[in-house]
């Protein structure tokens, strides 16, 4: 009986031993993927101002009738996001909660943009709660900043100055945004070949 228990006890030290090993190679394994994978961010096109050159300044009006600069200076240390949404676009009703929530943490100005039927517009401001929100829907914005897709996004700085700008599809691609300006990246692309760049 003695040496029987002796033997498991032996066997369940052997089995804790290996499985403390395969769990140090699991975090090893996630260690080295964390540092291969790129991350997700806003994806910059090519065509259009760059990011750190002054944004077009563009005199426009809100669905409600306010008058709105776009692309000129801003209370000091403030930024401002314009967000190109459409009210026939899916991905950007679902991405219009994440915004909000994204401009009240970062402490951003939020500025729903787009080029769409001013009822259609006006109805998506409604059914998504955006009275509070500056909304422009002028075509001549979306081509000043050459926004050929959405959802789109372009961050500006308090002096005008184009912080970055992209295509973004999730949360994640909005606060690739602040962080791209905050490691002076311009973008995902020219992190990506920043990495490539660097000897293995």
């Amino acid at each position: 009986m003695i040496v029987l228990l002796a033997i498991t006890q032996g066997i369940t030290l052997i089995l804790l031993v290996a499985v403390a090993a395969a769990l140090l190679a699991v975090a090893r394994q996630v260690g080295v993927l964390h540092e291969r994978v790129a991350p997700a961010g806003a994806l910059t096109p090519r065509q259009g101002p760059a990011v750190g050159t002054p944004a077009p300044r563009i005199q426009t009006t809100t669905l409600d009738g306010d008058a709105i600069e776009i692309g000129g200076a801003l209370r000091p240390g403030a930024r401002r996001l314009l967000f190109f949404v459409s009210a026939q676009c899916p991905i950007c009703k679902k991405l219009i909660p994440f915004a909000r929530s994204f401009a009240k943490a970062e402490g951003i100005e939020l500025v729903f943009a787009g080029d769409d039927d001013a009822a259609r517009q006006a109805r998506l401001v409604a059914d998504h709660g955006l009275l509070g929100y500056a909304f422009v829907n002028d075509g001549s914005l979306g081509r000043a900043f050459a926004v050929d897709k959405l959802p789109h996004a372009v961050l500006l700085g308090d002096d005008g100055t184009l912080l970055a700008r992209g295509l973004v599809n999730s949360r994640e691609h909005l606060e690739s945004m602040v962080v791209s300006h905050e490691s002076g990246m311009a973008s995902v692309q020219d992190y990506l070949k920043a990495r490539l760049a660097k000897p293995a």
